[in-house]
């Protein structure tokens, strides 16, 4: 991603965020990096790298107004529902106009995964959803 990226901007442009359990990981949340590792692998790129442990609503509750002005947001299939539906609230306030948010989700009977681009029209009922969760 930041590769590609790279074709459109210089790597010291472009800034990447990641979160992720890391350590925190079990095993039934399959393979992955410790956070050491990430940072390292990703620190060659030349992009700013953050990198932010945890599930999506811990971090997103934390760090979301920092993240806002975010032109790519990629969700991958795997995270824990419930941290996943909560954290939809936001994201809304990370986006500038023309963002872009892909979410994997699954697309064959071997466990294959696709991107699909979420239209803002379908970004806004999720976060509203979540704010009525927040308020249950």
């Amino acid at each position: 991603m930041i590769k590609l990226a790279g074709l459109q901007s210089s790597p010291g442009q472009i800034r990447y965020t990641g979160i992720d359990l890391f350590e925190a990981r079990t095993p039934s949340d399959g393979p992955g990096l410790t956070l050491k590792a990430a940072h390292r692998l990703l620190s060659r790129t030349g992009a700013r790298v953050q990198l932010l442990p945890g599930d999506p609503f811990s971090v997103l509750a934390r760090a979301a107004n920092n993240l806002r002005g975010s032109e790519l947001v990629i969700i991958s299939a795997g995270h824990d529902p419930n941290s996943l539906a909560h954290a939809w609230f936001y994201v809304p306030r990370m986006l500038c106009e023309g963002s872009y948010v892909l979410i994997e989700e699954p697309s064959g009977p071997e466990g294959e995964v696709s991107l699909r681009r979420l239209a803002p029209d379908e970004i806004n009922p999720l976060a509203h959803a979540a704010t009525l969760r927040r308020a249950a």
